[in-house]
């Protein structure tokens, strides 16, 4: 079942990039790229509410913002922080391939977030 989840995101947004100019699409990636620049997830989070893609991003990024705040935990916080940079490193990647990527427990809390 999640694997037709992904399937259909992924559709989706070939089929909204068939319709879109390179230079919207580019667009698009400079704004979920901010996504995960920690407190800046708001800025698309709010911006861009009708972008799916960008908000799929924002989403995440903003469980992700909330994630390092407990980075100060002593050797919880700290293998957490480790994770979550790791996670930082390849959503960035998976961001400026034009890819949806649905992050290990954070997508799924994520997808429960309505804005």
């Amino acid at each position: 079942m999640p694997e037709e989840k992904k399937e259909t995101k992924e559709k989706e947004f070939v089929s909204e990039k068939k319709d879109k100019g390179e230079s919207a699409i580019q667009d698009e990636k400079i704004w979920a790229l901010l996504s995960y620049l920690s407190i800046l997830c708001f800025i698309p989070l709010l911006m861009k509410k009708e972008n799916k893609f960008v908000q799929f991003h924002a989403k995440q990024g903003l469980v992700m913002f909330i994630a390092e705040f407990l980075i100060w935990i002593p050797i919880l916080g700290w293998l957490l922080g480790i994770f979550i940079f790791v996670v930082w490193i390849i959503a960035l990647i998976k961001v400026l391939n034009g890819e949806y990527w649905k992050i290990p427990v954070i997508g799924n809390i994520a997808e429960r977030i309505k804005i």
